[in-house]
C-alpha cells in the first residue's frame, strides 16, 4: 500500500546511535504529455522494501513515496523535495524513476503535469535545495530514466568549480546520450539495483555502499546495453544497507591470532577436522572459522584445492590478498 506523504508518521530512522536517515522515492507512470510508462511505480515500491530496513530486520532509512497511480506534480515533487533535505537529517538519499529529459544542459525530472517545453523539476534546481540545506552530511541520488548521465555535468552539481560538493554522490541508470529500458513491468536498472541491495554488492560484513552499488551494476551490462554512471565526491563509504555477513566480525577479529603475520602459512592437521578422532575442541573452533573465511575467499588452503584435505595430509591455509586486508583491519582495531 502506497505511504500517504500528508499522514502523520515520522520519515526519519537512527541509524546506529547518531544518523537520522531519509529517503525519498518517487515513481511516476502516468504523464499527460509523454508516452505513460508502466515500471516506475513497481520500481520504487520494491526498493523501498529494501531501504526501509536492514537484512536483520533493523530499521534503516525512513522512507516516503511518491508513486500515486495518478501520478505526481511538478508542485507535489517539490514539496517533497523541501521536506527531505529539511534540517534534522544526517543522510539524504533521492530515488527517481520515471521519464528524464535534457533541457538548456540541465537534465529534468519529468512530472506527470509536465510539458515539453518545462518537463518537470530539474537537477539544477534540486542541488540548489542541496546547497541551502543544512546539517546534511550526506547526499545520494539515484536517477532511473533516460538520459540520467546528463546529471553528472549539470553546472550546479559542482558550483564553480569540478568538484562535486562534500558528501554528493549520483549513481544513474544509463549514460548522458542513452535511453533507460524498461522490461515488462520494472525498469532493468531498478531491478539489477534492488538485487545488489538484497546482497548482491554487500561486501564480506555484509556492507552494501554507494561505490559497491556501482562496481556490481557496472558488471550488469555489456557494450551494448545502457551504462550506469557514477561520481561522488565523498571521505568514506556509508552503508545504505547492512546484509548478513559472509565472516561475522567475531571471526574476523580472529585473523590476526590465526596468522600472526600477514604471509604466515597455518600448519594443519586431522586435529582440525570434526570427522576425525579424538575431538580437539579449540582446533575445530578455529577450523570452523577457518571454513567461513574460506568460503569468502578470504583463506586459501596450500597444496590442495579443499580445506578439508589440507587439515586430513596435515598441509597448512594461509590468507588471501583480500583476507590480509581484513586481518590488516582487524590488526589495527577497525572491525
Amino acid at each position: 500500500m502506497r505511504r500517504d506523504l500528508q499522514a502523520e508518521q515520522p520519515w526519519t530512522v537512527m541509524h546506529g546511535s547518531t544518523d537520522v536517515k531519509r529517503a525519498l522515492l518517487v515513481g511516476i507512470d502516468a504523464y499527460r504529455n509523454f508516452p505513460a510508462l508502466r515500471g516506475c511505480v513497481n520500481d520504487v515500491r520494491a526498493v523501498d522494501e529494501l531501504l526501509a530496513t536492514h537484512e536483520d530486520g533493523a530499521p534503516n532509512f525512513g522512507c516516503q513515496l511518491l508513486d500515486a497511480p495518478a501520478g505526481v506534480s511538478g508542485d507535489e515533487f517539490r514539496a517533497a523535495l523541501t521536506r527531505l533535505f529539511a534540517p534534522g537529517a544526517d543522510v539524504a538519499l533521492l530515488y527517481f524513476s520515471g521519464h528524464g529529459a535534457v533541457r538548456n544542459n540541465d537534465l529534468v525530472l519529468a512530472t506527470t503535469d509536465g510539458t515539453d517545453v518545462f518537463p518537470g523539476v530539474a537537477v539544477a534546481e534540486i542541488m540548489g535545495m542541496i546547497a541551502k540545506a543544512t546539517g546534511l552530511r550526506e547526499v545520494v541520488i539515484i536517477l532511473d530514466c533516460c538520459f540520467s548521465g546528463a546529471a553528472a555535468g549539470v553546472p550546479h552539481v559542482a558550483g564553480d568549480s569540478a568538484t562535486l560538493r562534500p558528501g554528493l554522490s549520483i549513481l544513474t541508470a544509463a549514460r548522458a546520450d542513452q535511453p533507460a529500458v524498461e522490461t515488462g513491468d520494472r525498469g532493468l536498472f531498478s531491478t539489477l539495483f534492488c538485487g545488489a541491495l538484497a546482497g548482491g554488492a554487500a561486501d564480506v560484513r555484509g556492507r552494501v555502499t554507494i561505490s559497491g552499488l556501482y562496481a556490481y551494476l557496472s558488471e550488469c551490462f555489456n557494450a551494448w546495453h545502457q551504462r550506469p554512471t557514477f561520481k561522488a565526491n565523498i571521505d568514506r563509504a556509508h552503508d545504505l544497507r547492512r546484509c548478513l555477513p559472509s565472516v561475522p566480525d567475531a571471526d574476523l577479529r580472529r585473523l590476526p591470532e590465526l596468522f600472526p603475520t600477514p604471509e604466515h602459512e597455518l600448519p594443519l592437521d586431522p586435529s582440525y577436522e570434526p570427522s576425525v578422532p579424538p575431538p580437539d575442541d579449540k582446533h575445530q573452533a578455529d577450523f570452523a572459522v577457518l571454513q567461513r573465511a574460506r568460503s569468502a575467499k578470504l583463506v586459501e588452503p596450500v597444496g590442495t584445492p579443499h580445506l578439508y584435505f589440507a587439515a586430513i595430509e596435515s598441509l597448512s591455509c594461509r590468507l588471501t590478498p583480500l583476507g590480509r586486508h581484513y586481518r590488516l583491519m582487524a590488526e589495527q582495531r577497525l572491525l
